[in-house]
């Protein structure tokens, strides 16, 4: 099963009617479905122009690696004995 990073779907179908999906979609993102996958996102413009990006310092990167090794070190442990 895929993690939706949104609430809201369309199919490619609903797509063609792309003036229909913006208007329901409001400022929410949407993911665009075929055939139950993910194959895109749609989002709005307004979301876009207010999200910031700022650069991760040190401290915050190798926090995010710890966090991302202690998650993975099940995985880890089971591929080392194969």
């Amino acid at each position: 099963m895929q993690h939706l990073m949104t609430h809201k779907t369309v199919s490619l179908t609903e797509m063609r009617d792309p003036a229909k999906v913006i208007r329901e979609a409001g400022d929410s993102p949407v993911a665009i479905l075929n055939r139950n996958k993910v194959v895109g996102y749609f989002v709005p413009s307004t979301l876009v122009d207010t999200t910031s990006i700022q650069a991760a310092d040190t401290d915050e990167l190798l926090k995010a690696l710890a966090n991302a090794k202690t998650e993975m070190q099940p995985v880890l442990d089971y591929l080392q004995d194969k």
